[in-house]
């Protein structure tokens, strides 16, 4: 086979779909950005989630003189009563899964409360007869939090045992919807990017019918006659591939590590160039692959018409 004739041929064939190959490379832009946000997206969940849940805690809080809920009888929890929490967690059945434990009294407790709330004119009402002690303990593995937690709660001086991932799970949650909803609209957009590249190899053959059908009075191959139109939707589908991975690549420079680091005071878990390097090839596969099979597939089945 003669590689310039099937490369003239195939780009004689996106001069006479201009405005066809501008669509294809448009939709395959638009949906391979969806994918690789979704990509980047569902990464960088994972990356939270590691981080996260590795520093998620167990909060053991005790009762002040005023509380009434849990074990509470409007008493604070004596010394004893938190030095037997902390035996029952040196329990050798318990103490396997600890790491550590920290103890915060009610007036570092107050302090720390200060401290964060400092513009909150409530904070000068508190006291430490009126705030609780937590003891904070850090698992080796979060998900055997609930050892802890059953282990403690019903304790007497104990007010309320707080696994900390609870209030991770429904931002988590949230990022996995936004995920979800942006590999559906890519998902979308890619079955129309196939059903546009298809449609164009159709017209393009079609554009050329003539010429078909003298290569194959000649004796071309069916292989020969092929290749130029599975040329034109790969070349197409390239370019709107490496479109998009430059946009990943622009959103990641100037939106990431611009406007959303100085929103959230820091950027260590956000994404970076070099994820979208790593992204940047499986889009191309993709767009590469998807094109070639729809347009093989649509001028097959136009040849056999």
């Amino acid at each position: 086979m003669r590689l310039g004739l099937v490369l003239g041929e195939a780009f004689q064939g996106l001069r006479r779909n201009a405005s066809m190959v501008v669509s294809v490379v448009l939709v395959t832009f638009i949906s391979l950005t969806f994918v690789g946000a979704a990509i980047l997206l569902q990464g960088q969940i994972g990356s939270m989630k590691e981080y996260w849940y590795d520093r998620a805690q167990v909060a053991i809080n005790f009762c002040s003189a005023l509380d009434q809920t849990g074990n509470c009888v409007q008493a604070a929890a004596t010394e004893a009563e938190v030095q037997a929490v902390r035996d029952k967690l040196a329990e050798p059945a318990i103490a396997k899964f600890i790491q550590s434990t920290t103890y915060d009294s009610p007036e570092q407790v107050l302090a720390t409360v200060q401290q964060q709330l400092a513009n909150n004119p409530i904070v000068s009402l508190l006291t430490p007869e009126n705030i609780g002690g937590i003891l904070n303990v850090t698992l080796y593995d979060p998900s055997n939090a609930d050892i802890v937690v059953e282990a403690v709660r019903a304790a007497p001086g104990v007010l309320s045992v707080d696994d900390q991932r609870k209030y991770l799970e429904p931002i988590f949650g949230m990022l996995n919807a936004a995920s979800a909803a942006a590999i559906g609209v890519a998902a979308l957009m890619l079955v129309a990017a196939v059903l546009l590249i298809a449609t164009t190899i159709r017209l393009s053959a079609f554009s050329r019918r003539r010429e078909l059908g003298i290569m194959r009075l000649v004796g071309a191959s069916n292989r020969l006659i092929e290749t130029p139109f599975v040329l034109e939707g790969v070349i197409s589908a390239l370019i709107g591939s490496v479109l998009a991975s430059v946009a990943l690549a622009l959103i990641v420079e100037f939106w990431v590590k611009g406007e959303l680091t100085t929103l959230l005071g820091g950027g260590e878990l956000l994404p970076t160039l070099q994820d979208v390097l790593l992204v940047a090839p499986i889009l191309i596969a993709i767009g590469v692959v998807l094109a070639a099979l729809s347009a093989s597939v649509a001028i097959k089945r136009y040849l056999r018409v």
